[in-house]
Protein backbone atom coordinates (compact mmCIF):
# COMPACT_ATOMS: atom_id res chain seq x y z
CA UNK A 1 0.00 0.00 0.00
CA UNK A 2 2.63 2.73 0.43
CA UNK A 3 4.14 2.14 -2.90
CA UNK A 4 0.86 2.53 -4.61
CA UNK A 5 0.73 5.67 -2.10
CA UNK A 6 4.05 7.04 -2.90
CA UNK A 7 3.27 6.90 -6.98
CA UNK A 8 -0.10 8.27 -6.33
CA UNK A 9 1.24 11.23 -4.51
CA UNK A 10 4.12 11.64 -7.49
CA UNK A 11 1.30 11.66 -10.20
CA UNK A 12 -1.11 14.19 -8.37
CA UNK A 13 1.86 16.93 -8.97
CA UNK A 14 1.01 16.93 -12.22
CA UNK A 15 4.54 17.97 -12.79
CA UNK A 16 5.14 15.20 -15.38
CA UNK A 17 2.49 12.90 -18.20
CA UNK A 18 0.57 10.32 -16.09
CA UNK A 19 2.49 7.40 -17.90
CA UNK A 20 6.12 8.82 -17.97
CA UNK A 21 5.85 9.40 -14.07
CA UNK A 22 4.38 5.61 -13.49
CA UNK A 23 7.06 4.36 -16.35
CA UNK A 24 10.02 6.19 -14.74
CA UNK A 25 8.64 4.61 -11.13
CA UNK A 26 8.61 1.36 -12.38
CA UNK A 27 12.46 1.65 -13.70
CA UNK A 28 13.33 2.66 -10.39
CA UNK A 29 11.52 -0.26 -8.44
CA UNK A 30 12.66 -3.22 -10.65
CA UNK A 31 11.24 -5.35 -7.92
CA UNK A 32 7.57 -5.00 -9.20
CA UNK A 33 6.65 -7.88 -11.18
CA UNK A 34 3.84 -7.75 -14.23
CA UNK A 35 0.83 -8.41 -11.43
CA UNK A 36 1.72 -5.44 -9.17
CA UNK A 37 2.89 -2.93 -11.91
CA UNK A 38 -0.57 -3.36 -13.47
CA UNK A 39 -2.80 -3.02 -9.84
CA UNK A 40 -0.57 -0.13 -9.44
CA UNK A 41 -0.74 1.51 -13.02
CA UNK A 42 -4.56 0.80 -12.91
CA UNK A 43 -4.80 2.36 -9.14
CA UNK A 44 -3.41 5.63 -10.56
CA UNK A 45 -5.60 5.60 -13.76
CA UNK A 46 -8.54 5.39 -11.35
CA UNK A 47 -7.50 8.10 -8.85
CA UNK A 48 -7.16 10.65 -11.86
CA UNK A 49 -10.54 9.27 -13.44
CA UNK A 50 -12.50 9.80 -10.20
CA UNK A 51 -10.53 13.17 -8.51
CA UNK A 52 -12.78 15.26 -7.42
CA UNK A 53 -15.55 12.36 -5.79
CA UNK A 54 -12.00 11.09 -3.90
CA UNK A 55 -11.36 14.58 -3.05
CA UNK A 56 -14.50 14.99 -1.48
CA UNK A 57 -14.74 11.88 0.21
CA UNK A 58 -11.05 11.51 1.07
CA UNK A 59 -10.61 14.02 4.26
CA UNK A 60 -13.23 12.12 6.55
CA UNK A 61 -10.05 9.40 6.33
CA UNK A 62 -7.19 8.81 8.33
CA UNK A 63 -3.56 8.85 7.21
CA UNK A 64 -1.82 10.63 4.57
CA UNK A 65 -4.06 11.92 2.06
CA UNK A 66 -1.70 9.75 -0.59
CA UNK A 67 -2.53 7.02 1.15
CA UNK A 68 -6.56 7.43 1.13
CA UNK A 69 -6.48 8.02 -2.17
CA UNK A 70 -4.65 4.87 -2.93
CA UNK A 71 -7.58 3.15 -1.14
CA UNK A 72 -10.06 4.75 -2.65
CA UNK A 73 -8.75 4.22 -6.03
CA UNK A 74 -7.63 0.37 -5.58
CA UNK A 75 -7.97 -2.04 -8.79
CA UNK A 76 -8.11 -4.99 -7.12
CA UNK A 77 -9.65 -7.20 -5.15
CA UNK A 78 -11.60 -5.72 -2.04
CA UNK A 79 -10.56 -8.31 0.91
CA UNK A 80 -6.69 -8.25 -0.67
CA UNK A 81 -6.76 -4.35 -0.16
CA UNK A 82 -8.56 -4.43 3.44
CA UNK A 83 -6.01 -6.98 4.54
CA UNK A 84 -3.81 -4.03 4.37
CA UNK A 85 -5.67 -1.33 6.25
CA UNK A 86 -6.20 -1.15 10.27
CA UNK A 87 -10.08 -1.39 11.60
CA UNK A 88 -10.62 2.69 11.14
CA UNK A 89 -9.55 2.51 7.25
CA UNK A 90 -11.82 -0.23 7.29
CA UNK A 91 -15.00 1.22 8.41
CA UNK A 92 -14.28 4.42 6.56
CA UNK A 93 -14.04 2.57 3.11
CA UNK A 94 -16.83 0.68 4.11
CA UNK A 95 -18.89 4.38 4.53
CA UNK A 96 -17.17 5.65 1.14
CA UNK A 97 -18.67 2.05 -0.56
CA UNK A 98 -22.29 2.87 1.08
CA UNK A 99 -22.23 6.32 -0.67
CA UNK A 100 -24.64 6.77 -4.12
CA UNK A 101 -23.80 8.22 -6.95
CA UNK A 102 -27.36 9.78 -6.82
CA UNK A 103 -26.83 11.53 -3.53
CA UNK A 104 -23.74 13.03 -4.74
CA UNK A 105 -23.71 15.88 -6.22
CA UNK A 106 -22.87 16.34 -10.20
CA UNK A 107 -19.40 17.17 -10.28
CA UNK A 108 -18.36 14.49 -7.68
CA UNK A 109 -20.30 12.08 -10.49
CA UNK A 110 -18.68 13.60 -13.67
CA UNK A 111 -14.85 14.21 -12.16
CA UNK A 112 -14.54 16.56 -15.03
CA UNK A 113 -12.91 20.24 -14.82
CA UNK A 114 -15.84 22.62 -14.96
CA UNK A 115 -14.33 24.65 -17.86
CA UNK A 116 -14.91 21.16 -19.70
CA UNK A 117 -18.55 20.64 -18.57
CA UNK A 118 -19.98 23.43 -20.67
CA UNK A 119 -18.75 22.94 -24.03
CA UNK A 120 -19.58 18.85 -23.59
CA UNK A 121 -22.88 19.38 -23.02
CA UNK A 122 -23.86 21.88 -25.12
CA UNK A 123 -22.45 19.30 -28.04
CA UNK A 124 -24.03 16.17 -26.40
CA UNK A 125 -27.04 17.22 -24.43
CA UNK A 126 -28.41 13.49 -23.50
CA UNK A 127 -25.12 12.05 -24.23
CA UNK A 128 -23.10 13.85 -22.15
CA UNK A 129 -23.56 11.19 -18.93
CA UNK A 130 -23.20 8.24 -21.04
CA UNK A 131 -19.38 9.93 -22.18
CA UNK A 132 -18.62 10.54 -18.58
CA UNK A 133 -19.52 6.62 -17.87
CA UNK A 134 -17.12 5.93 -21.04
CA UNK A 135 -14.79 7.88 -19.63
CA UNK A 136 -14.73 6.39 -16.19
CA UNK A 137 -13.19 3.02 -17.90
CA UNK A 138 -10.24 1.98 -19.62
CA UNK A 139 -9.98 2.47 -23.53
CA UNK A 140 -9.62 -1.23 -24.96
CA UNK A 141 -6.33 -2.38 -26.79
CA UNK A 142 -7.16 -2.18 -30.75
CA UNK A 143 -4.20 -3.14 -33.48
CA UNK A 144 -3.83 -2.13 -36.27
CA UNK A 145 -3.57 -5.09 -38.70
CA UNK A 146 -0.36 -4.18 -41.94
CA UNK A 147 -2.22 -4.62 -44.86
CA UNK A 148 0.98 -4.74 -46.66
CA UNK A 149 2.04 -7.94 -45.49
CA UNK A 150 -0.81 -9.40 -43.76
CA UNK A 151 -4.80 -10.19 -43.61
CA UNK A 152 -6.67 -9.26 -40.80
CA UNK A 153 -8.99 -12.75 -40.99
CA UNK A 154 -5.41 -14.72 -40.67
CA UNK A 155 -3.70 -12.67 -38.11
CA UNK A 156 -7.11 -13.16 -36.07
CA UNK A 157 -6.29 -16.85 -35.66
CA UNK A 158 -3.17 -16.44 -35.02
CA UNK A 159 -3.76 -14.46 -32.15
CA UNK A 160 -6.50 -17.31 -31.00
CA UNK A 161 -4.07 -19.76 -31.25
CA UNK A 162 -1.80 -17.50 -28.58
CA UNK A 163 -4.88 -17.76 -26.21
CA UNK A 164 -5.85 -14.26 -27.45
CA UNK A 165 -9.48 -13.32 -28.15
CA UNK A 166 -9.86 -10.05 -30.56
CA UNK A 167 -13.17 -9.22 -32.64
CA UNK A 168 -12.51 -7.00 -35.52
CA UNK A 169 -13.26 -2.96 -35.05
CA UNK A 170 -17.05 -2.18 -36.52
CA UNK A 171 -15.44 0.34 -38.89
CA UNK A 172 -11.82 0.12 -39.89
CA UNK A 173 -11.02 -2.44 -42.55
CA UNK A 174 -7.74 -3.04 -40.51
CA UNK A 175 -8.76 -3.67 -36.93
CA UNK A 176 -8.60 -5.78 -34.66
CA UNK A 177 -10.44 -5.27 -30.91
CA UNK A 178 -8.22 -7.08 -27.65
CA UNK A 179 -9.37 -8.82 -24.78
CA UNK A 180 -7.48 -7.76 -21.56
CA UNK A 181 -3.91 -6.74 -22.15
CA UNK A 182 -1.85 -9.74 -23.27
CA UNK A 183 2.07 -8.86 -23.60
CA UNK A 184 1.92 -7.83 -27.66
CA UNK A 185 5.97 -7.44 -27.57
CA UNK A 186 6.51 -11.72 -27.03
CA UNK A 187 4.68 -12.48 -29.72
CA UNK A 188 5.57 -13.42 -33.70
CA UNK A 189 2.60 -11.53 -34.88
CA UNK A 190 4.46 -8.27 -33.30
CA UNK A 191 8.10 -8.86 -33.93
CA UNK A 192 7.56 -9.33 -37.56
CA UNK A 193 5.47 -6.17 -37.93
CA UNK A 194 2.47 -7.74 -38.81
CA UNK A 195 0.48 -5.54 -36.12
CA UNK A 196 0.81 -2.48 -34.36
CA UNK A 197 -1.49 -1.06 -31.53
CA UNK A 198 -3.62 1.47 -32.70
CA UNK A 199 -6.74 3.27 -32.04
CA UNK A 200 -9.28 2.78 -34.20
CA UNK A 201 -10.53 6.45 -34.64
CA UNK A 202 -6.76 6.91 -35.69
CA UNK A 203 -6.96 4.26 -37.95
CA UNK A 204 -9.85 5.93 -40.02
CA UNK A 205 -7.71 9.28 -40.26
CA UNK A 206 -4.90 7.29 -42.25
CA UNK A 207 -8.33 5.40 -44.22
CA UNK A 208 -9.49 9.22 -45.06
CA UNK A 209 -6.37 10.30 -46.48
CA UNK A 210 -6.67 7.68 -48.81
CA UNK A 211 -3.58 7.89 -50.06
CA UNK A 212 -2.95 5.63 -53.27
CA UNK A 213 0.00 3.82 -54.72
CA UNK A 214 2.73 5.95 -56.09
CA UNK A 215 1.66 9.25 -54.68
CA UNK A 216 3.45 11.85 -52.82
CA UNK A 217 2.42 12.61 -49.67
CA UNK A 218 3.11 14.16 -46.11
CA UNK A 219 2.17 13.09 -42.04
CA UNK A 220 2.41 16.58 -41.48
CA UNK A 221 2.97 15.70 -37.70
CA UNK A 222 3.79 12.53 -37.60
CA UNK A 223 4.92 12.22 -33.77
CA UNK A 224 5.90 8.39 -33.38
CA UNK A 225 4.26 7.19 -36.49
CA UNK A 226 1.22 5.48 -36.23
CA UNK A 227 -0.91 6.92 -38.99
CA UNK A 228 2.40 7.34 -41.08
CA UNK A 229 2.82 3.37 -41.40
CA UNK A 230 -1.11 2.92 -41.41
CA UNK A 231 -0.66 5.53 -44.54
CA UNK A 232 2.32 3.79 -46.45
CA UNK A 233 0.80 0.32 -46.32
CA UNK A 234 -2.00 1.63 -48.07
CA UNK A 235 0.26 3.09 -50.86
CA UNK A 236 1.25 -0.31 -50.83
CA UNK A 237 5.31 0.88 -50.31
CA UNK A 238 5.58 3.18 -53.38
CA UNK A 239 6.01 6.84 -53.95
CA UNK A 240 7.36 8.78 -51.55
CA UNK A 241 5.81 9.65 -47.78
CA UNK A 242 7.45 12.22 -45.54
CA UNK A 243 6.52 11.86 -41.96
CA UNK A 244 7.67 15.32 -40.46
CA UNK A 245 7.89 16.58 -36.85
CA UNK A 246 9.35 19.20 -35.02
CA UNK A 247 10.45 16.44 -32.15
CA UNK A 248 13.20 14.35 -33.19
CA UNK A 249 12.46 12.27 -30.04
CA UNK A 250 9.45 11.66 -31.16
CA UNK A 251 10.56 10.39 -34.97
CA UNK A 252 13.48 8.38 -32.89
CA UNK A 253 10.41 5.96 -31.62
CA UNK A 254 8.97 5.45 -35.16
CA UNK A 255 12.17 3.98 -36.22
CA UNK A 256 12.09 0.50 -34.82
CA UNK A 257 8.58 0.47 -36.26
CA UNK A 258 9.29 1.75 -39.54
CA UNK A 259 12.02 -1.39 -39.38
CA UNK A 260 9.05 -4.19 -38.61
CA UNK A 261 6.66 -2.57 -40.99
CA UNK A 262 8.62 -3.80 -43.84
CA UNK A 263 7.89 0.07 -45.68
CA UNK A 264 10.91 1.30 -47.77
CA UNK A 265 8.79 4.68 -49.00
CA UNK A 266 8.79 6.42 -45.36
CA UNK A 267 11.23 9.43 -45.19
CA UNK A 268 11.18 10.73 -42.26
CA UNK A 269 12.80 14.26 -41.43
CA UNK A 270 12.58 16.50 -38.10
CA UNK A 271 11.77 20.30 -39.13
CA UNK A 272 12.61 23.50 -36.99
CA UNK A 273 9.03 24.60 -37.24
CA UNK A 274 5.96 24.67 -39.88
CA UNK A 275 7.66 27.17 -42.23
CA UNK A 276 10.88 24.98 -42.12
CA UNK A 277 13.05 24.86 -45.93
CA UNK A 278 11.76 21.72 -46.52
CA UNK A 279 8.32 22.62 -46.81
CA UNK A 280 9.13 25.21 -48.66
CA UNK A 281 10.75 23.07 -51.36
CA UNK A 282 7.95 20.80 -51.40
CA UNK A 283 5.22 23.43 -51.82
CA UNK A 284 2.58 22.73 -54.17
CA UNK A 285 4.21 19.31 -55.37
CA UNK A 286 2.05 16.91 -52.81
CA UNK A 287 -0.77 14.95 -53.66
CA UNK A 288 -1.89 14.33 -50.33
CA UNK A 289 -1.26 15.86 -46.75
CA UNK A 290 -2.10 15.16 -43.04
CA UNK A 291 -2.16 17.61 -40.63
CA UNK A 292 -2.93 15.44 -37.34
CA UNK A 293 -2.51 18.23 -35.44
CA UNK A 294 -0.72 19.07 -31.53
CA UNK A 295 -3.84 19.20 -29.48
CA UNK A 296 -5.42 19.14 -25.91
CA UNK A 297 -5.50 15.32 -26.40
CA UNK A 298 -9.05 15.67 -24.53
CA UNK A 299 -10.88 12.72 -26.57
CA UNK A 300 -8.06 10.68 -25.44
CA UNK A 301 -9.17 10.49 -21.56
CA UNK A 302 -10.05 6.94 -21.04
CA UNK A 303 -6.03 6.44 -21.69
CA UNK A 304 -4.62 9.36 -20.14
CA UNK A 305 -7.42 11.07 -17.32
CA UNK A 306 -4.28 13.33 -15.87
CA UNK A 307 -5.20 15.93 -18.83
CA UNK A 308 -8.21 16.97 -17.71
CA UNK A 309 -6.16 18.00 -14.94
CA UNK A 310 -3.65 19.38 -17.16
CA UNK A 311 -4.73 21.43 -19.53
CA UNK A 312 -7.07 24.75 -18.94
CA UNK A 313 -8.99 27.19 -21.45
CA UNK A 314 -5.47 29.14 -21.70
CA UNK A 315 -3.41 26.32 -22.67
CA UNK A 316 -6.25 25.56 -25.18
CA UNK A 317 -6.28 29.02 -26.30
CA UNK A 318 -2.78 28.71 -27.03
CA UNK A 319 -3.28 25.41 -28.98
CA UNK A 320 -5.77 26.92 -31.35
CA UNK A 321 -3.21 29.87 -32.51
CA UNK A 322 -0.69 27.35 -33.25
CA UNK A 323 -3.51 24.30 -35.08
CA UNK A 324 -4.60 27.49 -37.20
CA UNK A 325 -0.58 28.35 -38.04
CA UNK A 326 0.61 24.49 -38.89
CA UNK A 327 -2.53 23.78 -40.98
CA UNK A 328 -2.05 26.85 -42.97
CA UNK A 329 1.71 26.19 -43.20
CA UNK A 330 1.07 22.84 -44.53
CA UNK A 331 -1.86 23.66 -47.29
CA UNK A 332 0.89 25.24 -49.27
CA UNK A 333 2.57 22.07 -49.77
CA UNK A 334 -1.22 20.62 -51.14
CA UNK A 335 -0.85 20.57 -55.30
CA UNK A 336 -3.94 21.32 -57.15
CA UNK A 337 -6.56 18.74 -56.95
CA UNK A 338 -4.54 17.01 -54.31
CA UNK A 339 -6.12 16.55 -50.79
CA UNK A 340 -5.95 17.88 -47.34
CA UNK A 341 -6.97 16.40 -43.86
CA UNK A 342 -6.99 18.30 -40.48
CA UNK A 343 -7.61 16.46 -37.60
CA UNK A 344 -7.06 16.17 -34.00
CA UNK A 345 -7.69 13.81 -30.99
CA UNK A 346 -9.63 16.58 -29.01
CA UNK A 347 -13.78 16.86 -28.13
CA UNK A 348 -13.48 20.94 -28.34
CA UNK A 349 -15.10 22.66 -30.82
CA UNK A 350 -12.87 25.47 -30.79
CA UNK A 351 -10.05 22.90 -31.56
CA UNK A 352 -11.73 21.34 -34.87
CA UNK A 353 -14.74 22.92 -36.36
CA UNK A 354 -13.87 26.71 -35.45
CA UNK A 355 -10.48 26.07 -37.08
CA UNK A 356 -11.83 24.53 -40.08
CA UNK A 357 -14.21 26.70 -40.75
CA UNK A 358 -11.86 29.79 -40.38
CA UNK A 359 -9.19 28.38 -42.67
CA UNK A 360 -12.65 26.88 -44.92
CA UNK A 361 -13.28 31.25 -44.74
CA UNK A 362 -9.78 32.04 -45.20
CA UNK A 363 -8.67 29.47 -48.45
CA UNK A 364 -11.71 29.39 -51.52
CA UNK A 365 -9.06 27.43 -53.55
CA UNK A 366 -9.75 24.53 -51.12
CA UNK A 367 -13.11 22.86 -51.27
CA UNK A 368 -14.64 21.06 -48.61
CA UNK A 369 -15.63 17.77 -48.88
CA UNK A 370 -17.67 15.36 -47.21
CA UNK A 371 -16.06 13.10 -44.95
CA UNK A 372 -19.50 10.75 -44.86
CA UNK A 373 -18.99 11.01 -48.86
CA UNK A 374 -15.51 10.01 -48.70
CA UNK A 375 -15.90 7.11 -46.14
CA UNK A 376 -19.13 5.60 -48.14
CA UNK A 377 -16.16 5.52 -51.00
CA UNK A 378 -14.41 3.34 -48.91
CA UNK A 379 -17.27 1.06 -48.25
CA UNK A 380 -16.51 1.90 -44.38
CA UNK A 381 -19.97 0.01 -42.58
CA UNK A 382 -21.60 2.40 -40.98
CA UNK A 383 -19.92 5.58 -42.23
CA UNK A 384 -23.48 7.98 -41.10
CA UNK A 385 -22.46 6.98 -37.88
CA UNK A 386 -19.16 8.67 -37.88
CA UNK A 387 -20.11 11.89 -39.24
CA UNK A 388 -21.07 15.58 -38.56
CA UNK A 389 -21.87 18.78 -38.91
CA UNK A 390 -22.64 21.07 -42.35
CA UNK A 391 -25.93 21.45 -43.68
CA UNK A 392 -26.85 17.73 -43.65
CA UNK A 393 -24.66 16.28 -40.68
CA UNK A 394 -21.41 14.72 -42.91
CA UNK A 395 -19.39 17.39 -43.15
CA UNK A 396 -16.88 16.02 -40.35
CA UNK A 397 -15.50 12.90 -39.07
CA UNK A 398 -16.59 12.55 -35.22
CA UNK A 399 -15.85 9.90 -32.91
CA UNK A 400 -16.96 9.66 -29.36
CA UNK A 401 -15.72 7.07 -26.56
CA UNK A 402 -19.22 6.49 -25.64
CA UNK A 403 -20.89 6.17 -29.26
CA UNK A 404 -17.72 4.55 -31.16
CA UNK A 405 -15.74 3.15 -28.26
CA UNK A 406 -12.69 5.01 -29.96
CA UNK A 407 -11.16 7.69 -28.85
CA UNK A 408 -12.32 10.92 -29.38
CA UNK A 409 -11.39 12.17 -32.68
CA UNK A 410 -12.25 15.18 -35.40
CA UNK A 411 -10.97 15.59 -38.97
CA UNK A 412 -11.61 17.69 -42.06
CA UNK A 413 -11.30 17.21 -45.80
CA UNK A 414 -10.55 19.75 -48.52
CA UNK A 415 -9.83 19.40 -52.48
CA UNK A 416 -7.30 21.80 -53.50
CA UNK A 417 -9.52 23.09 -57.07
Amino acid sequence: MEATADLVGLVLKFDHPADQVVSRFFRDHREFGPRERATLAETVYTVLRKKLLFDHLSPSGSGSKERRMAILGFHGPRDFLKSALNDTEKRWLDNCDAVKPEDLLERHRHNLPEWLVAPLKAQLGDGFWPLVESLQQPAPLDLRVNALTDKRAEVKAELAKAAIKSEVTPFSPWGLRIEGKPALTKLDAFARGAVEVQDEGSQLLALLLDAKRGEMVVDFCAGAGGKTLAIGATMRNTGRLYAFDTSAHRLDALKPRLARSKLSNVHPAAIAHERDDRIKRLAGKIDRVLVDAPCSGLGTLRRNPDLKWRQSPKSVEELTVKQTAILQSAARLVKSGGRLVYATCSVLPEENEAIAEAFGAANPDFEPVDAAELLEGLKVEGFEALCAGGADGRRYLRLWPHRHSTDGFFAAVWNRK
